[in-house]
């Protein structure tokens, strides 16, 4: 890569990731750090739905445990 201008610019102006390759396999992907936010930020929410769905079926099936009564329990246990 010898025109890091026109680099930058591909970038830019690219609706998405841009793969680098070396000789004919990939190497890295490039994106903007908007969208890489934006990437973070969908990853996230996927993580915290997931848990959320966790907990709903533990509640459904009987085997949650108040969180407040878990933390006194934990409490007593370690002597916190």
């Amino acid at each position: 890569m010898r025109d890091t201008a026109k680099f930058s610019e591909l970038v830019e102006t690219t609706p998405g990731p841009v793969t680098v390759t070396k000789n004919g396999y990939s190497k890295f992907v490039v994106l903007r750090s908007e969208d890489y936010d934006l990437m973070v930020q969908e990853q996230a929410k996927a993580r915290l739905m997931a848990r959320i769905a966790v907990a709903e079926r533990e509640r459904a099936a009987g085997t949650a445990r108040d969180a407040f009564e878990a933390l006194d329990d934990l409490e007593a246990k370690y002597g916190l």
